[in-house]
């Protein structure tokens, strides 16, 4: 920061000496970059006092945590000035994986999670098929499309989601076993073709992730390229 109080990590080192960042923030989330100094952490936590005292509101230090990169000592000491618990990378901010590599197949772990809780086996006995497939198509759009704009899905996760997709719509599950009335093949065709229109997720993958390209040509001074 401007006073020397705490350190930043430097980014764009190519463009006008580079930006030095201290923090980031959205909504009520706030992550600090400091060196892991007894001195830098005083001074945020007098931050936080002053920060208090002036508007009233109180940081919920039991939310906060400390995480490391590489190799910190006296971790927990430092954790005791912010009177916070100590984390570890990888970590969940904003509802993404942050530390986490695109590789591991255990960051889709959470939406895995999330579509089979939505698609739980006793709602198939109260919907038509019709039904289903408009609760198939509203589950597609709405829980792992965050992830697949920004990490290239792994073929067998894709396959899981896309079994757990298909077991519903075809009623099928660890006791009862139906045969598939289309091919899924043909179940992923669009709609314009004759067919049910749900996409694949491979694809769509591929297509959310291909706009980063048409960003990265349009947006050259933007921090994020």
């Amino acid at each position: 920061m401007m006073g020397g109080f705490l350190s930043s990590f430097q980014a764009c080192p190519i463009v006008g000496g580079g930006l030095h960042i201290s923090h980031l923030l959205f909504a009520d989330d706030t992550i600090l970059f400091c060196d892991a100094s007894r001195d830098q952490l005083l001074y945020i936590h007098v931050v936080l006092i002053f920060f208090e005292a002036i508007t009233g509101l109180k940081v919920n230090v039991g939310k906060s945590e400390i995480v490391p990169t590489g190799e910190v000592g006296n971790l927990d000491v430092l954790a005791r000035i912010l009177c916070c618990k100590v984390g570890c990378l990888p970590m969940t901010y904003l509802g993404m994986p942050l530390g986490a590599h695109y590789k591991v197949s255990s960051i889709w772990n959470p939406i895995i999670e999330r579509m089979e809780k939505k698609l739980l086996g006793w709602k198939r006995l109260y919907l038509s098929k019709r039904n289903r497939l408009t609760l198939l198509k509203s589950t597609l759009s709405s829980l792992p499309t965050y992830y697949l704009s920004l990490f290239t899905i792994l073929q067998h996760v894709a396959d899981r989601l896309e079994r757990i997709q298909r077991n519903f719509l075809w009623g099928r599950s660890t006791d009862v076993f139906k045969y598939s009335l289309v091919a899924w093949e043909k179940v992923v065709w669009p709609m314009e073709a004759g067919d049910l229109g749900i996409w694949r997720i491979g694809l769509f993958n591929q297509a959310l992730l291909g706009k980063w390209f048409w960003h990265f040509g349009k947006e050259a001074t933007h921090l994020w390229r």
